[in-house]
């Protein structure tokens, strides 16, 4: 039922004009959870070194990055998650080889509404919840009360992270309220008592928020780092065959040490 269904049609697109006019501007497509915050900071430093050049962002999830490679509508494509198998067979079948770099790393926090008594869960209660096992606050500890879950939309690359990493592939319970972005689920949860959902660790500090433990472990950097926290992943840029030209020179910033700075200060944990 369209209740159980909040599919916000806004697309997050930022355009960086070039400081003269006829530039050609970088495309670049895919995941909110780059494209909302860190990709933009990023190419706002890359034009402040390279006044000539301009942007043109746009994120809808990470699987419109893929689609955009291969129709040739993006020079570079935004992904938090990994191409999949079927994805790297249609290319090939275009005679594009995707490229994959690691731009940095991420995790997925689980959230709840800051009033929630709630402080931690397992993996296997976080698992329950989505899948809609359990459906009560007070079968994980809680005060009773009707759980209310947040998800991404399924064009979303985190979407499909979260259900590999949290729920053993299972699918997510109808009852579960799709979310076109990260900020989305912040801002429902943050409104909503009973709200749970999953977001990067550059939106846990939302107020109204607060990360729960997963297995006894926060969603910090250093767990991140060095892997101890669950739902932690790569972020990637994806390119059709080899990058070249202002591609390329992106590409480069965002793993130089500037860039790599830069993400660490929107909240990711840097790739190298």
């Amino acid at each position: 039922m369209m209740n159980k269904l909040i599919a916000s049609l806004v697309t997050c697109a930022v355009v960086l004009p070039a400081s003269f006019a006829g530039a050609e501007a970088l495309l670049i497509k895919g995941s909110d959870t780059l494209g909302a915050k860190l990709v933009p900071q990023l190419a706002e430093a890359y034009q402040a070194e390279n006044p000539g050049t301009s942007f043109n962002i746009t994120a809808e999830g990470s699987s419109t990055a893929f689609s955009a490679l291969l129709d040739k509508t993006a020079d570079i494509g935004m992904s938090s998650r990994k191409a999949k198998p079927a994805e790297v067979s249609a290319a090939a079948a275009k005679g594009i080889e995707l490229k994959e770099v690691v731009v940095a790393h991420d995790g997925m926090g689980i959230v709840v509404n800051e009033s929630n008594p709630i402080q931690e869960l397992t993996i296997k209660q976080v698992e329950a919840i989505f899948t809609g096992d359990v459906s009560d606050w007070s079968a994980v500890g809680g005060a009773p009360g009707k759980i209310s879950i947040y998800t991404r939309n399924t064009s979303s690359g985190t979407y499909a992270d979260f259900k590999e990493l949290a729920m053993k592939k299972r699918d997510y319970t109808e009852a579960a309220q799709k979310m076109a972005g990260n900020e989305q689920i912040a801002s429902e949860v943050a409104k909503n008592p009973a709200g749970i959902g999953y977001v990067g660790i550059a939106y846990l500090k939302t107020p109204g928020l607060r990360a729960v433990k997963i297995n006894g472990v926060a969603p910090t950097a250093q767990a991140i780092q060095d892997k101890s926290y669950p739902l932690a992943r790569p972020t990637f840029y994806y390119t059709g065959g080899e990058a070249t030209g202002e591609a390329r020179k992106f590409i480069d910033f965002t793993l130089s040490d500037k860039g790599q700075k830069i993400a660490e200060q929107v909240g990711f944990v840097p790739a190298k």
